[in-house]
C-alpha cells in the first residue's frame, strides 16, 4: 500500500499495475473493513478503519516527500468512499451480515477502482514527473515486454472493478469468517 501510486511511474505497464493495484487494494480493504464491522457490530466501523489506513498512507507520503520526493510520488489510495458503502449495505439491511458481504463486498470491488481513478485525475501528469524523477534502470532481464495496444479495451478502471467485484466478495467472507473461529 504505501507505493499504491507508484504504478504511474511504469509507464508501459500503467494501466495493468493500476488494475494489479486496485484488486489488492479492494480485497485488503474488504477483509480488514468487514472483520472490524462484524467485530463491533456498528455500522460506520468501516468507515473508521479506512480512515486510519488513508491516515498510514498520508505518513508514508510525508516520509517520501520529506526525503525530497515530488508531493505526487505516492497517490494516496481512496479507500473511504468505498468502505462508507460497506457500512451503508450492513446497514441498510438491518445488520444483515450475509448481505455484507455479498452486496457490501461487490460495492467495495466496483467502487474502489472509479474512486482511485477519479483520485488520479487530479495530481500532476504521471509522465512529467517520471521524467523529472526517473528510476534506476532495470537490468536486461527484468525489462518489460511492451504490452499489447488496446488490451481489455483500455479501460483499467472497468477491469479493476470487474476483477475486484468478483474477487472482494470472498474476501469480504473470509474478513466475516475470522470473527467466527470459536463457533459461538
Amino acid at each position: 500500500t504505501i507505493n499504491a501510486g507508484d504504478y504511474i511511474y511504469y509507464t508501459d505497464w500503467m494501466w495493468t499495475s493500476f488494475v494489479v493495484f486496485s484488486v489488492s487494494q479492494s480485497t485488503m480493504l474488504a477483509v480488514g473493513a468487514i472483520y472490524y464491522m462484524l467485530f463491533t457490530g456498528v455500522p460506520g466501523t468501516a468507515t473508521y478503519y479506512a480512515t486510519i489506513m488513508t491516515i498510514y498512507t498520508w505518513v508514508a507520503k510525508g516520509a517520501w516527500f520529506a526525503l525530497g520526493y515530488p508531493y505526487d510520488f505516492v497517490v494516496v489510495p481512496v479507500w473511504i468512499p468505498s468502505a462508507m458503502l460497506l457500512d451503508l449495505s450492513y446497514w441498510a439491511t438491518r445488520r444483515n451480515k450475509h448481505a455484507a458481504i455479498l452486496i457490501g463486498g461487490t460495492m467495495v470491488g466496483l467502487s474502489l477502482p472509479l474512486f482511485n481513478m477519479v483520485n488520479l485525475l487530479l495530481v500532476r501528469d504521471p509522465l512529467e514527473v517520471a521524467f523529472k524523477y526517473p528510476r534506476p534502470t532495470l537490468p536486461a532481464y527484468m525489462t518489460p515486454i511492451e504490452p499489447q495496444v488496446g488490451k481489455f479495451y483500455n479501460s483499467p478502471v472497468a477491469l479493476g472493478s470487474g476483477a475486484g467485484a468478483v474477487l472482494t466478495v470472498p474476501m469480504a467472507a473470509l474478513g466475516a469468517k475470522l470473527n467466527t473461529w470459536t463457533y459461538r
